[in-house]
């Protein structure tokens, strides 16, 4: 994004507005949007950065064509006018910590947002976030924290009609940012890609950016990276919502929402031991390769363990209004909406022809699958593909009853649920980026994906008729 940034502090609203040039990368550093500190100077007046690939620099924000775009900075305590109450609590909230504004962006331009999670599994936020501003500008990448949520980045992109995402961070991170999406109510909603910087990253496998940063730089790097975004398809992801209910129907704490897979029983006893250790010890998880040794130790633990031996008769499953069976050895239930789990594991194998009365899996058939796996042992089993879990139902609608405390996690993130009813509806479908590979079906759906978005910048269709075309073409190329 090339970018002029001027100041609306007082002095330079008296006449005094001063602008300075800058092209090295402790300058961009100096630049980038932390939002939690109050600054009133004048930053990179006109801020011009070489990317080092022709990918970086259009994907980064605006054509190239455009160097007169500019970015307003605003003022520690801004203003902002508003046609409705709503908006104004909204703006003046996301105002405090906002510092700058896009204006004066050509409609045709695509600008890439990033958001990146140094607590995500690798641990390497920083070292991505200097890279990144120096291929990027660095109002454009922002980094997440218990302060500073996704709302801050989408604010500032809430009039570009069309733009990307880029989240950095493992599956929990990409949870994050779509409920922020959710909440901004876009007429289009912006596609999102992933930089795998997790554990287990099974979302970012399924859409083939890789299962670590291993595999990005495998693949070319950063700039690499950001070519791909340039030319990836978009695709659809079901998300799911949990309502925690009391034996009255009563919900009882706020819904969770979930987009791979939920937990409950022996996998989730693991998801919940390893949370607990790094909260007591986050100097142990350095790195992905580290993390997953860990997993393996604590599930290794309970290889011998038969903790949850009577689980098939503490929870009760129905799907679709129907009550299901969950066999006698059971000992960790999984409702899935991905075909990935733990690293890579395909719980429900659709090439698997033994089932004739179930559907293959997909992600956007608003249709969730539950499997049963009985025990840390099959656990181990299924990541090496020596054994398959079992399926149990597919279904739009799921509820879990659970009659004992019982740990429970939605995509990694675990807790101890104590006794209520889990109800699993379908929430709302998010846009995703697919790594366009070098099969024909890849490129022809990064071809399609383009048409689409051009014909609705130009007004040829609108945005509910593209999703249309975009829920089709997901199912067609799926």
């Amino acid at each position: 994004m090339r970018a002029t940034i001027r100041s609306q502090s007082k002095k330079h609203k008296q006449g005094n507005e001063t602008t300075a040039d800058t092209g090295d990368s402790s300058s961009i550093a100096d630049t980038s949007t932390e939002s939690t500190s109050d600054t009133h100077h004048t930053v990179n007046g006109s801020h011009r950065m070489e990317e080092s690939s022709n990918s970086s620099r259009s994907i980064g924000s605006v054509d190239e064509q455009h160097k007169g775009d500019t970015v307003k900075k605003l003022d520690s305590k801004p203003s902002f006018k508003s046609s409705s109450i709503d908006q104004k609590d909204e703006s003046q909230t996301v105002g405090l910590k906002q510092r700058y504004e896009l204006i004066d962006l050509p409609p045709d331009a695509r600008p890439l947002l990033v958001f990146i999670n140094k607590k995500s599994g690798a641990q390497r936020g920083g070292s991505l976030r200097q890279r990144l501003n120096m291929l990027l500008n660095p109002v454009q990448v922002f980094e997440l924290s218990s302060t500073q949520g996704p709302e801050v980045g989408l604010y500032l992109l809430r009039r570009v009609p069309h733009f990307r995402i880029l989240v950095c961070g493992g599956d929990g991170t990409v949870g994050w940012v779509l409920n922020a999406i959710d909440k901004q109510n876009f007429v289009s909603p912006p596609p999102v890609a992933i930089l795998p910087a997790g554990t287990g990253n099974d979302l970012a496998q399924l859409l083939s950016w890789g299962g670590g940063l291993g595999s990005v730089e495998r693949q070319g790097g950063l700039c690499t990276l950001l070519h791909h975004i340039e030319h990836a398809a978009v695709t659809i992801l079901d998300r799911w919502k949990m309502a925690t209910l009391n034996q009255q129907g009563k919900q009882l704490q706020t819904p969770k929402f979930m987009n791979n897979y939920l937990g409950v029983g022996c996998d989730a006893k693991v998801a919940l031991e390893i949370h607990n250790l790094r909260e007591e010890n986050p100097e142990k998880f350095y790195n992905q390769f580290m993390n997953k040794v860990l997993y393996a130790r604590e599930g290794a633990k309970t290889i011998m363990d038969r903790t949850f031996a009577d689980l098939p008769w503490q929870i009760r499953v129905e799907v679709d209004g129907v009550e299901i069976e969950v066999p006698e050895d059971a000992e960790g239930v999984l409702v899935v909406n991905i075909g990935s789990y733990m690293g890579g594991v395909d719980l429900w194998q659709n090439e698997d022809e033994t089932y004739d009365n179930f559907d293959p899996q997909s992600m956007h058939d608003k249709i969730l699958e539950v499997v049963s796996i009985s025990g840390t042992w099959h656990l181990g089993k299924l990541q090496v593909g020596l054994s398959r879990a079992r399926r149990l139902a597919q279904g739009q609608s799921i509820k879990i009853q659970l009659f004992a405390a019982l740990p429970v996690q939605i995509d990694g993130e675990p807790w101890l649920q104590q006794p209520c009813t889990l109800a699993i509806s379908h929430h709302g479908q998010a846009f995703m980026l697919k790594r366009a590979t070098e099969e024909p079906l890849g490129h022809a759906a990064a071809i399609i994906t383009d048409v689409l978005e051009n014909a609705e910048t130009n007004r040829v269709i609108n945005a509910s008729q593209k999703r249309a075309l975009l829920q089709e073409m997901a199912l067609r190329l799926s």
